[in-house]
Order: C-alpha cells, then structure tokens, then sequence
C-alpha cells in the first residue's frame, strides 16, 4: 500500500464516524466540544480517546475543518 493509499478505519474509529453523522447539526458542522460530548455520549469514549480518534479521522480525510469547526466529508450534500 502506498503513502497516499488510505487504510480502512478500525471499528471503533468507524463507529464513531457514524455517531457523529447522526448528531450532526443542521448546518453541517461541529464544534471539537460538541463532537467529544458526542462521543462520549455515544461511544463511551472520555476525552482523551476522543481527541484520538478526532485526530484519526482528519488524517485519513473522513474529517475537515472550516474556522475551527468540524465538518464530514463523507456526509453531506450527496
């Protein structure tokens, strides 16, 4: 697999993705707070957890952020 090949995500990094499509405002987006609330609600996932699979998720392109706010790329306006 190359550099730029990206890896399936890791069941809970998948699980979480899902979390935060369903929570997901109206408008698009989240703020770090209320994706961490989610999944800590959600996942059962405390901060620090949390912050990791946020990170994961921006990495590998399932996450991008607009003036420091959060927004899907595999949701949305499809």
């Amino acid at each position: 697999m190359g550099p730029n090949e990206t890896s399936p995500l890791t069941p809970l990094a998948q699980e979480a993705l899902e979390a935060l499509a369903r929570r997901l405002p109206d408008e698009g987006e989240l703020t770090y707070e209320h994706a961490y609330t989610i999944l800590k609600e959600e996942e059962e996932l405390e901060r620090p957890a949390a912050e990791d699979i946020i990170e994961r998720l921006y990495m590998k392109g399932h996450l991008y952020e607009v003036e420091e706010k959060l927004r899907l790329t595999d949701y949305g306006s499809e």
